[in-house]
């Protein structure tokens, strides 16, 4: 049986402007309906994916909004973590979808999973493609 929880999606897809790109929110009506979702750049670093998981309006339902039971935040930054190193060591990976994942007080569950395989794209830039730092 899966764990009670809140219910949450983590994506990974290629964008061909600018890569591959990782996608965050919670399961239903507030992505869908609102378009309450969170993007970060693929490789994400563990501050991408703490981030990530904050900058949703509905975070505070993780964090025990009103007195409920905080979600274990370090387990879906983790799962964060491993789909954008996923997408990232294997080209071929063209997308990702975990949904829904609920993440309980203690742990998560990923209750379904689609991945998509392709030729990799082709690349005409070389190196790393990373925001430069002021």
């Amino acid at each position: 049986m899966a764990p009670r929880g809140i219910d949450t999606v983590v994506r990974a897809s290629i964008d061909a402007a600018a890569g591959a790109v990782l996608s965050f929110g919670l399961a239903g009506a507030p992505s869908e309906l609102l378009g309450d979702t969170a993007h970060r750049l693929v490789p994400a670093t563990d501050r991408d994916a703490a981030e990530l998981i904050r900058s949703i309006r509905a975070a505070p339902l993780l964090f025990g909004w009103r007195g409920s039971a905080p979600a274990d935040t370090p387990a879906l930054e983790e799962l964060v973590l491993r789909v954008s190193r996923l997408v990232d060591d294997h080209p071929e990976v063209v997308s990702v979808a975990l949904e829904p994942v609920v993440v309980a007080t203690h742990g998560l569950a990923v209750l379904g999973a689609s991945i998509r395989l392709a030729p990799p794209p082709a690349r005409n830039d070389l190196g790393p493609r990373r925001l430069p730092s002021y």
